[in-house]
């Protein structure tokens, strides 16, 4: 008998949940099939019913973990709380965390696919913090420095062993981004005053 289209969604969904957290902890060339199946609770077979390749399913991987990031973003109304819930992720290596500061240099090492998910990943967390349809170029500017800061200080700090050096560039991340920060709309959208 097939499956529904529900528990075929539902699977799919373990695997990229699944996929998210081994990718993000280990990156591309240390994470297997075998190991993201076992992690979702599934044998390998059930990965080519969703999946042609490990190129595809990691392109998906981070694509899956960055809209699970944006959804908590969106639920916060200013750009502090924002900057904040984003700089304040976890720095344990054991946890998925957002897949453009864990993958910056792991995915510039893979194939086009994945580099065009990542580029367009980066360009939607712009639209986080600031409302792109009229932004001109020191508006762009800005909002560069302040995806930048966040972005930047947030793998920095994941990278590093010295705790206190961690907190440090979060700290400066923080400060950065905060005065990259663009005035928040009457919409809600973090950007321009409308």
């Amino acid at each position: 008998m097939p499956w529904s289209r529900e528990r075929k969604h539902e699977t799919r969904t373990r695997i990229l949940d699944a996929a998210a957290r081994c990718f993000t902890r280990k990156g591309y060339d240390a994470v297997s099939i075998d190991e993201v199946m076992a992690a979702a609770g599934l044998t390998r077979g059930a990965f080519y019913a969703h999946f042609d390749s490990k190129s595809t399913l990691y392109a998906n991987a981070i694509r899956h973990a960055a809209r699970r990031g944006a959804i908590a973003l969106d639920h916060l109304e200013s750009r502090e709380a924002r900057i904040e819930a984003y700089l304040s992720q976890s720095l344990a290596k054991d946890e998925a965390t957002c897949p453009l500061a864990c993958l910056v240099s792991d995915v510039a090492q893979r194939d086009e696919q994945v580099r065009t998910t990542y580029t367009a990943l980066l360009e939607g967390f712009l639209t986080r913090f600031v409302d792109t349809s009229d932004m001109d170029t020191d508006t762009r500017k800005r909002a560069l420095g302040q995806t930048i800061a966040m972005i930047g200080s947030l793998a920095m700090a994941r990278t590093v062993n010295d705790p206190r050096l961690a907190e440090e560039l979060l700290e400066v991340g923080r400060a950065l981004a905060k005065a990259n920060a663009l005035p928040v709309s009457r919409s809600g959208v973090v950007g321009q005053e409308a």
